[in-house]
């Protein structure tokens, strides 16, 4: 009888040990509260509950851990160097090909403008494939890292330098748009001159007195600007002389005529043409002429036009068609 009863015993509590342990499971696995009254096996639900809150906030860290680039793996020594590496021979790079083309635009008259016309395009191309090959290369970020830091400088510079961002989209119309290329004479605004260098931020020109001016390109993005050439090597050249109002036109028009075409600097391919205005100075009306002819060569502008002058006018006093004393 008492082994009946120890036998019992023995089979209810390996039974209730069972029972418990499948309820454990059961919690653990689908997080279902079985409705039991015990005390213990709700404080063992919300154990494990707080658990797997505990870490799932964890995970979340880690995997922040894991997602944020450590400062090691973005700066090195060997990032660095390279860099550098790469700046210095997209700078070697640069200076190389533009002092070719600056060479071979020299040696040749037609093709002078064609030719600088490339070296800012060039310049341009060799520094964004040199930034590329650092950050594809060299850095390697990720393509969220990189939309990021791209979001976030766009924002900074947005409102911090406006007008440099003005400018550098300036210069960008005007190398797509080309109202004008280096080597071409233009107007802008109280200055006139050739275009040597069209840059990012500013355009350079050189003024007649050989003073180099710099004008934003944003300014010349917003007012109008004149150019002599448009990309030829000729331009026009007009030289304006006051004359007395009873001088003989005709004889004054062929002296004129002959003077542009004998010059050493005339481009014979396009007409010569003299034009007579009436205009009055200082209460005494004056025969103003116009002489109109083309240049060959655009840097040979104010000196054609000195070598017209000169010529028209000692022409005109040595034939007597006009008195010094009415002049004066």
């Amino acid at each position: 009888m008492k082994r009946l009863v120890i036998l019992y015993f023995l089979i209810f509590f390996l039974g209730l040990n069972s029972y418990g342990q499948k309820e454990k499971d059961t919690v653990a696995g689908a997080m279902v509260v079985i409705p039991v009254d015990s005390v213990e096996v709700k404080a063992v639900v919300a154990d494990t509950a707080q658990v797997k809150e505990t870490e799932g906030k964890k995970d979340v860290v880690e995997d922040v851990k894991d997602d944020l680039p450590q400062i090691s793996k973005i700066i090195s020594f060997g990032k660095i160097f390279w860099t550098a590496v790469f700046i210095f021979i997209g700078f070697v790079t640069v200076r190389f090909f533009g002092s070719i083309l600056e060479k071979l635009a020299e040696k040749s008259t037609n093709y002078r403008i064609t030719i600088k016309g490339l070296i800012p395009v060039v310049k341009i191309s060799i520094w964004l494939f040199v930034i590329f090959v650092i950050i594809a290369g060299v850095f390697r970020p990720k393509i969220a890292t990189v939309l990021a830091v791209t979001a976030s400088i766009g924002i900074a510079v947005g409102f911090a330098a406006q007008d440099i961002l003005k400018n550098v989209f300036g210069g960008i119309m005007i190398l797509f748009d080309r109202p004008f290329q280096v080597g071409d004479k233009i107007e802008a605004g109280e200055y006139y001159g050739e275009v040597v260098e069209i840059g990012l931020r500013s355009t350079r020109i050189v003024t007649p007195d050989d003073s180099l001016v710099s004008i934003p390109n944003g300014e010349l993005m917003n007012k109008s600007v004149s150019n002599s050439n448009s990309g030829a090597a000729d331009c026009q050249v007009v030289a304006e002389i006051y004359l007395p109002i009873t001088v003989d036109t005709e004889s004054v028009r062929q002296i004129a005529i002959e003077a542009a075409q004998v010059s050493r600097f005339i481009y014979l391919n396009k007409p010569v043409v003299v034009l007579f205005f009436n205009e009055v100075k200082e209460r005494r009306s004056y025969l103003k002429m116009r002489l109109k002819a083309y240049v060959s060569d655009i840097r040979n502008e104010f000196a054609f036009k000195s070598d017209m002058t000169e010529t028209v006018m000692r022409e005109l006093l040595s034939n007597k068609l006009i008195d010094p004393e009415d002049l004066k």
